[in-house]
């Protein structure tokens, strides 16, 4: 029954959004405006268009466009200076997952001395507290994936040290707005559409079954969960289709929101160690390899059958009465998005490396595993590995 629920951020939901971006209240007259290194937010109008919205309502920007798929704590440094140098006093995201994520990593280090890691908690980390307010943070999302806009969280790499970690905590990393316009999601190819919405779901299912669940944190879940399972086909083979964009988009905001209200699972741990030692590997395709092994350990476990029968009767299968329905229609959502067959060869991953991945798991996100709905040790987190190889 009990739950702490803190939503700061103003959200504005709908197709068309960022042409009324000058509207809204910003926090600042000079922004660092974060985009990835690739081309796709140039090529689109995205970020003319976001540039257009802010000038016209007097705020100066600069543009910082290095961030990498799989953001890194070199590039979180570089615009943490950046930003300074340029006195900018608040930040723009515009971008997927990992811009969302190193951007609010750069409000921090824009404004806070020394190296990212030192303010870190696991793995390496110091653990040391922020002694400054970071920058506030505006986010305008591209995707549907990570619920990074409504979130006070981010995730960055160490390359120096194959650490992949949770940075964030603090209520002054919640974003002050978001922006979240489904046809800036239109030209997500569709592979990526899949990968990134099974990553929103599998922040839902994980909230779901997570020891930290509550009443309020199931209803955020269980409608993602549904409008993942009845419209991601739908945007991953029209990427047009306006209102299976619109349910995607609205399921990954709730998949955020969940994330604030309950915890994700180890799953996401595991993941985190395949791609901090892959950046090549997109999250959502991590998740995607890992994922029907991972459950079937808990479902296996008889830990929460009820939790499982009502995801797959969220899933789509009304008339459900076992746990292993919720694999059967995990793996169906799979086929449905083409991602069934995903191969952890196809990244470089050998067999190898499991024992290293588990271990690197549970040193720089343990404290996911607290939240499982049973004990994953060690040795099963290998074996979910392996039986997921491919």
């Amino acid at each position: 029954m009990s739950f702490m629920k803190y939503s700061p951020t103003r959200l504005i939901f709908g197709a068309g959004q960022l042409n009324h971006l000058r509207e809204q209240q910003f926090p600042g007259k000079k922004a660092i405006l974060v985009i990835s290194n690739g081309k796709s937010t140039k090529r689109n109008g995205y970020l003319s268009k976001c540039e257009e919205e802010l000038h016209a309502a007097g705020v100066e920007t600069v543009l910082f466009d290095k961030v990498e798929a799989n953001p890194l704590k070199s590039t979180v440094m570089a615009g943490g200076k950046y930003a300074g140098e340029n006195k900018c006093d608040f930040v723009v995201a515009l971008g997927g997952g990992s811009v969302m994520d190193e951007s609010k990593a750069i409000a921090a280090m824009a404004t806070n001395d020394g190296d990212l890691w030192n303010y870190m908690s696991g793995g390496t980390g110091k653990g040391q507290p922020l002694t400054k307010e970071p920058l506030p943070v505006v986010a305008i999302t591209t995707t549907a994936g990570t619920g990074s806009e409504v979130d006070q969280w981010g995730v960055v790499t160490n390359e120096e040290t194959n650490e992949k970690m949770g940075f964030g905590g603090y209520d002054s990393l919640y974003p002050v707005l978001a922006i979240v316009d489904p046809e800036l999601m239109k030209s997500v190819p569709a592979t990526f559409t899949a990968y990134q919405g099974f990553d929103a779901l599998f922040h839902s299912t994980e909230c779901y079954i997570s020891a930290a669940a509550n009443m309020m944190s199931d209803m955020y879940a269980l409608t993602a969960i549904e409008n993942v399972g009845t419209y991601l086909a739908r945007a991953v083979k029209h990427g047009n289709d306006m209102e299976a964009r619109e349910h995607v988009a609205f399921a990954n905001t709730l998949s955020g929101t969940v994330m604030t209200i309950s915890a994700c699972t180890s799953e996401h741990s595991m993941e985190h160690a395949m791609s901090a030692y892959h950046q090549q590997l997109p999250h959502g395709a991590g998740l995607i390899m890992i994922s029907k092994e991972y459950y079937q350990y808990f479902v296996d476990k008889h830990v929460c059958d009820d939790r499982f029968i009502r995801m797959a009767k969220a899933l789509g299968m009304q008339d459900a009465k076992e746990p292993q329905d919720f694999i059967t229609m995990l793996v169906k959502l799979q086929k449905a998005c083409g991602v069934a067959e995903l191969k952890m060869s196809d990244y470089g991953i050998q067999r190898n490396e499991f024992d290293k991945m588990a271990k690197n798991a549970r040193e720089t996100m343990g404290g996911l595993f607290m939240c499982d709905p049973c004990k994953l040790s060690h040795e099963d987190c290998v074996k979910i590995y392996e039986k997921s190889y491919r």
